[in-house]
């Protein structure tokens, strides 16, 4: 299970000014996101959505994500990760505006599409980017771990930060309270497009045409090769196809407790409204240990001597943390709510070192001209996950309850380390190239 090539402490160190650019860009990309997460359903519902129509709106979003994730990545491939990105922050902010003025199933719908749009544009590019900067001034054996957890750090601290903001707001606006925190997540994807637009400058590969026209021509004749390219190489390269299969099984737990979490603390705190309290603080948790787990990752690596040793023990302490999970139905009151947050923080930070390993395995066997669309089939197989959650699992839970489904949620991750055993050596990049 030791990585091929240099040795870890022997590889060149990057400097902090392209750990600071990715660092920025990952925090406001994913700001939005945290600031309208917490009143999204609440709005929704003030504005006389019944639970079947949020429903429908929210799985409007894994539709068109699920959709659009491969060719909104061979895009990036072909035009350039700076320019998807900021298309992407441009629909970010029209869809937060519908959303925020929406007052009827239709217009959440396409809110929530234009939303889907958004983060399938958003998938990878801002990674890919960094990837290949730091390959063009450091060489393939540039040191990815210290930039990838700085990025995924402040992804987190995004997340964290943005759902106390969004839930607080409410409670210092008078008008149209819920509303604030949408129109707040609008404002910070403008302050997004800015600095994609400033900070993420493209390496010398990115393709230039003699006129716009003929660029975006070649580009949507390309795109369909780019995508069949990026699957030809998560087939042929066996490695590369167990990595992303992993992301199936981080997809199904992570909607299994999204789903299910808050249900589970409404009947233990005996109120829908003390329920939703607890699990925003629980949410938080988890957020914040993710940040944590991002940031040990590096460290990880090297106490484990190599990645995916590391990545094997932190998916065994996932599988571990999301079983004490299921134990804890057994508990009530504060009991219940305290094993649930302890688990969320073990869980989140050895979810955040496996996710993070793994993304450096992926990149070490993918070439720059295929990357972005590799990240997009790696995002694309995280919402699979979520979609056989939501089809089999949470269903099952109706019958079960949530305990012997969280319980199955942890076999299935236990099961993914398996596909770290003996994992096939990759192509070098050059051999990619």
């Amino acid at each position: 299970m030791r990585e091929r090539g240099r040795p870890i402490a022997e590889t060149p160190r990057p400097a902090m000014r392209e750990h600071g650019r990715y660092a920025a860009i990952e925090f406001l990309t994913w700001l939005p996101t945290g600031l309208m997460l917490a009143p999204m359903v609440l709005l929704m519902a003030g504005r006389g959505l019944d639970i079947a129509e949020i429903g429908l709106v929210t799985a409007a979003y894994s539709v068109t994500v699920v959709v659009l994730e491969l060719p909104t990545g061979g895009l990036a491939d072909v035009l350039g990760r700076r320019a998807v990105l900021a298309a992407s922050a441009v629909v970010a902010v029209a869809a937060l505006a519908v959303m925020a003025l929406a007052h009827s199933a239709w217009a959440f719908l396409i809110a929530s599409v234009l939303k889907g749009v958004s983060r399938a544009l958003s998938s990878g590019p801002a990674q890919a980017w960094y990837v290949d900067t730091l390959h063009e001034r450091h060489g393939p054996d540039a040191d990815l771990k210290p930039g990838l957890a700085a990025g995924n750090v402040a992804g987190s601290a995004a997340l964290a930060i943005g759902t106390l903001a969004g839930g607080l707001l409410p409670l210092a606006v008078r008008r149209d309270p819920l509303a604030a925190p949408v129109w707040a997540a609008a404002g910070a994807a403008v302050v997004l497009l800015v600095a994609v637009l400033v900070l993420m400058r493209e390496p010398g590969r990115t393709a230039r045409g003699p006129a716009r026209a003929a660029r975006l021509t070649a580009a949507v004749r390309d795109v369909p090769v780019t995508i069949a390219g990026g699957v030809r190489i998560g087939l042929a390269d066996r490695g590369l196809g167990r990595l992303l299969l992993v992301a199936v099984a981080g997809g199904v737990l992570l909607n299994t407790i999204e789903m299910l979490t808050p249900g589970r603390l409404a009947e233990v705190t005996g109120r829908a409204e003390t329920g939703g309290a607890a699990y925003a603080l629980v949410t938080f948790a988890g957020f914040a240990a993710n940040a944590l787990g991002s940031s040990l990752a590096p460290v990880a690596a090297r106490l484990a001597r190599g990645s995916v040793r590391a990545a094997v023990l932190a998916t065994v302490v996932v599988a571990a943390a999301a079983a004490a999970l299921a134990a804890s139905v057994a508990l009530r009151g504060w009991a219940a709510i305290a094993a649930a947050a302890a688990a969320y923080v073990v869980l989140f930070t050895a979810l955040a070192v496996a996710s993070l390993l793994r993304t450096e395995l992926v990149h070490r066997r993918v070439a720059a001209d295929r990357r972005a669309t590799v990240m997009s089939v790696d995002s694309l197989q995280l919402q699979f996950g979520g979609m056989l959650s939501s089809l089999c699992l949470v269903p099952l839970a109706g019958v079960t309850g949530a305990g012997p489904v969280w319980a199955l949620t942890a076999v299935v991750v236990l099961a993914s380390a398996l596909l770290y055993v003996r994992l096939p050596a990759g192509p070098t990049l050059g051999n990619l190239r």
